[in-house]
């Protein structure tokens, strides 16, 4: 999917609860996630917020887990078996050049996309296979660390979002991040 891609084995220290000092998962996405919904997680890494995502989804939801490096998806798989997730959660290996969930076309309610879409190069192309996925009135959070991204660079992913579809609708405050929330009319 990118260059400049973390490396894999940063995973355990992303995914280590002291990271919760920063930000709770769940406070973050508790205003757009429901039991029962079907969630995407892009570029999931070894599940900071995969595992919360499977929480509040409950025993009715699913959480989408997509990541480019095996070794981020089977540090996933452990860490979901171990806190009692893994049937809630469908990992899964993307490509380079694409998501392959084609599988969940118009089925997605909220998909997230934390620190990674600094690390794509062709954002055109996957914003428009991430709007694919998305139901009709589904919520898409993009937020990227303001210390890796700057302003400009931040608002060049927004027009490409709008540009495939997405409507701004917000800009949730999360401690040093440009966040935006988007959403699939």
């Amino acid at each position: 999917m990118g260059h400049r891609i973390c490396p894999w084995w940063m995973g355990p220290l992303l995914a280590s609860p002291l990271r919760r000092f920063l930000y709770s998962p769940e406070d973050l996405l508790v205003a757009y996630v429901e039991k029962g919904m079907t969630a995407l997680d892009i570029g999931c890494g070894m599940g900071f917020f995969s595992l919360p995502l499977a929480r509040m989804v409950g025993s009715t939801g699913k959480v989408i887990c997509v990541d480019l490096q095996e070794k981020m998806i089977k540090g996933l798989v452990r860490r979901a078996i171990k806190a009692g997730l893994a049937d809630r959660i469908d990992a899964r290996l993307c490509r380079k050049d694409t998501l392959d969930l084609d599988d969940f076309t118009g089925g997605i309610d909220f998909a997230l996309a934390c620190a990674i879409m600094h690390e794509v190069p062709d954002k055109d192309r996957l914003l428009s296979e991430i709007y694919k996925t998305m139901k009709k009135e589904g919520q898409f959070l993009i937020s990227e660390p303001s210390g890796h991204v700057g302003a400009a660079e931040f608002e060049k992913t927004v027009q490409i979002a709008q540009k495939a579809g997405f409507e701004p609708v917000g800009r949730p405050e999360i401690r040093r991040s440009r966040t935006i929330l988007l959403l699939k009319r």
